[in-house]
């Protein structure tokens, strides 16, 4: 898997990334680069929650904010996001490799392996 990521992070990231605003406030910062009023004016809070919000983010490493003369300016952090993948991809590893050792138990039962086309209740009658 290449690199890891702590516990902690995972959380920060994972939980950073629970909130609808704070996804939405992402996906704008992977537009370009905004300032942290242009982010409030979509949202109905006022610009200290989506200070917050951002600083969650930030936390979190999703995303970064500089100063850009007198204006806070929000980016993607890509790393960041690289990261919250190395934990999904772990956690589909681990998936996978379960799905892999059940059909292996049922192949030495003698049983069919579960069949993702089996057709709805409706359909047998």
């Amino acid at each position: 898997m290449g690199e890891t990521i702590t516990a902690e992070r995972a959380d920060a990231v994972f939980g950073a990334l629970a909130d609808a605003t704070r996804r939405d406030i992402l996906s704008r910062a992977m537009g370009g680069d905004l300032g942290i009023s242009e982010l409030a004016e979509h949202y109905p809070m006022s610009f200290a929650a989506v200070q917050k919000h951002v600083a969650v983010l930030e936390g979190a490493g999703l995303v970064r904010k500089r100063a850009d003369g007198r204006r806070r300016v929000v980016t993607t952090d890509m790393d960041g996001l690289r990261n919250a993948s190395v934990v999904l991809d772990h956690y589909e590893e681990l998936w996978r490799g379960r799905i892999d050792r059940m059909h292996e138990l049922l192949d030495e039962d003698g049983l069919p392996s579960p069949d993702t086309d089996t057709p709805d209740q409706e359909d047998r009658t």
